[in-house]
C-alpha cells in the first residue's frame, strides 16, 4: 500500500480504484460466495486497488460486523490494497462518537484495510479536523472525501479542506461535487497542500483528469473496469486520443447510471453487472430500491453501445 497511498508528494498517480458493489441475496443478506467471485473477477481488470464498503458497497446498509468480513474477504481473494469506508460519526461530534469511530478505524485495520475513505458530514470546521486527526491517530492512512448532499455528503469549506488536507495522516482526497468548477477550485487546494487528488466524479470521468486529478475512486469503476484502466493508464501515458476513444462510450454509459434519481445508482450498477454475467441476481438492502423494466430496458441499451464502441 505504501507505494499507493503513503507519499504525499505522488510522482506516480495510483491509477483507478473501483468502488465496488456488495451483492445480496433477495433476502437481503450478504451472498458471501458472490462477492468473492465478482471481486476477483474486478482485481483480474488491473485496478490500483479496491474500495470496498464505500457508498457503492452499501455502507450505510451493512452492519459492522459484516463491513470486517467484506475487507477480510477483499484481501484475501485479491491481495491487493483495501480501502474501506468509514462513514461518517454524525453532526455534533459527541465523544462518544468519535471514539466509536476510532475503534471502527481499528477494527476495519485489523480486517486487512490498507486505507480509510473517511465519509465527510456537517460537522464545523474545528470539529471535523479534529474528527479526522483522531480517526487517523488509528494508525492507517486516510482519504478525505469531499461528496455532494444528493448522496448525503458535503462540500467543505475552503479554509476547512485545507486544513485536513494539511494533517498528516491525510495522503489523498477523493473529491466527488458532480461540479466542474468545485472541483476546479479542490484541485487548486490539493495542489498546494501536495495531495493526491482523485475524482469520485462519475459525470465527468475523462474531464477530471483534464482539471487535475492524478487518480479516480469511482462507483463506475465496478462495471467496465478494464477498459476504464486502459482509458487512465492511456491519458497518463500522454495517448490523450486513446483515451477519449475509450472515454467517450464509458462516460455515455456513466450518465445513464448517474442519472436522477442519484441514489438509485448502486441498483442500476448490479443490473449491469447481472447483464455481463458477473452477479446472479442485482438485490439491494432495503431501502434502498431495485429498478422497474423500463429502467433496466435503458440499462440494456446503454451498456450495449458502451461494450460496442469500447471493442471497436
Amino acid at each position: 500500500m505504501e507505494s499507493a497511498f503513503h507519499d504525499r508528494q505522488h510522482t506516480l498517480p495510483p491509477g483507478l480504484i473501483p468502488a465496488t458493489v456488495v451483492p445480496m441475496t433477495a433476502g437481503g443478506d450478504v451472498d458471501w460466495a458472490q462477492l468473492g467471485r465478482y471481486l476477483r473477477e474486478v482485481a483480474a481488470a488491473g485496478p490500483a486497488a479496491l474500495a470496498v464498503t464505500a457508498d457503492t458497497g452499501e455502507v450505510l446498509h451493512l452492519t459492522p460486523a459484516e463491513q470486517y468480513r467484506v475487507v477480510a474477504l477483499a484481501k484475501a481473494e485479491t491481495g491487493l490494497p483495501i480501502v474501506a469506508g468509514l462513514p461518517a460519526a454524525g453532526d455534533g461530534r459527541p465523544s462518544d462518537a468519535v471514539a466509536t469511530a476510532v475503534a471502527h478505524a481499528r477494527a476495519l485495520a485489523a480486517a486487512g484495510a490498507d486505507a480509510l475513505l473517511v465519509f465527510p458530514d456537517g460537522a464545523g470546521g474545528d470539529a471535523v479536523v479534529a474528527y479526522h486527526r483522531a480517526v487517523g491517530d488509528a494508525g492507517l492512512p486516510l482519504i478525505a472525501f469531499q461528496l455532494q448532499p444528493a448522496l448525503g455528503g458535503v462540500i467543505y469549506r475552503p479554509d476547512v479542506l485545507a486544513r485536513l488536507l494539511d494533517l498528516d495522516a491525510v495522503v489523498a482526497l477523493k473529491e466527488a461535487s458532480f461540479d466542474r468548477d468545485i472541483f476546479e477550485a479542490t484541485a487548486a487546494i490539493a495542489g498546494v497542500a501536495g495531495i493526491c487528488l482523485l475524482t469520485g466524479n462519475d459525470n465527468f470521468i475523462l474531464d477530471s483528469f483534464e482539471l487535475g486529478a492524478q487518480g479516480a475512486l469511482l462507483g463506475f469503476g465496478a462495471l467496465l473496469t478494464a477498459p476504464q484502466v486502459a482509458m487512465i493508464d492511456a491519458w497518463n501515458a500522454g495517448r490523450g486520443d486513446e483515451a477519449r476513444r475509450l472515454g467517450t462510450p464509458l462516460q455515455r454509459l456513466a450518465d445513464v447510471i448517474f442519472a436522477p434519481p442519484l441514489g438509485d445508482y448502486r441498483a442500476r450498477l448490479k443490473e449491469c453487472l447481472v447483464m455481463l454475467g458477473l452477479l446472479d441476481a442485482a438485490h439491494v438492502r432495503p431501502p434502498l430500491r431495485g429498478v422497474d423494466d423500463a429502467e433496466r430496458g435503458r440499462l440494456r441499451r446503454a451498456l450495449h453501445d458502451a461494450q460496442l464502441a469500447v471493442a471497436a
